[in-house]
């Protein structure tokens, strides 16, 4: 039990780790250089890397999988020290899943709604629509929050370590 509650919690940490790169990724890398495009080339580059990230990695992996991973550490882990901590990685996780679904997917949705770029009568007007100033700050949100419970869970790592080598 001892080696399937330590294998989970460190998959339930890596998961959350990687995302919380995808996340940071985005708000320091990839929305301020798409700011310095012009518009048709921003609504096809974001339509592109929003299909793009729809994939068995991202969404298994890093932000379903993650939640998974956290919940069956959070059972594996019942009457453990560490569990006060899983647990609050796992609602910081809930909550940047609530994020993303009620703030940034809409607008993804919307953007790819659009159409192609090269058909927009008016690219400008769907670029201000899709509001990337709005998207970017929930984005740091989910930054902050993925950060935040990504440091959680390897401090639940650290007192499982310390709880398994005394007992």
């Amino acid at each position: 039990m001892t080696i399937l509650r330590t294998l989970v919690l460190l998959a339930a940490t890596l998961s959350v780790g990687v995302g919380a790169g995808a996340y940071a990724l985005y708000a320091h890398t990839v929305m301020p250089g798409l700011g310095t495009t012009d518009d048709r080339t921003f609504i096809g580059a974001f339509q592109a890397m929003d299909r793009a990230i729809l994939n068995p990695w991202f969404l298994g992996g890093s932000f379903v999988g993650s939640l998974v991973l956290g919940a069956l550490a959070a059972l594996l882990c019942l009457g453990r020290p560490e569990l006060p901590w899983i647990a609050a990685a796992v609602a910081l996780h809930v909550v940047l899943m609530g994020v993303t679904m009620a703030v940034n997917v809409p607008l993804n949705d919307a953007l790819k709604a659009a159409g192609p770029p090269d058909a927009l009568a008016d690219p400008a007007a769907v670029r201000a629509a899709f509001d990337a100033a709005r998207w970017e700050a929930w984005n740091k949100l989910r930054v902050a929050l993925s950060v935040a419970s990504f440091a959680l869970l390897a401090w639940s790592l650290v007192l499982h370590g310390r709880t398994d080598a005394v007992a």
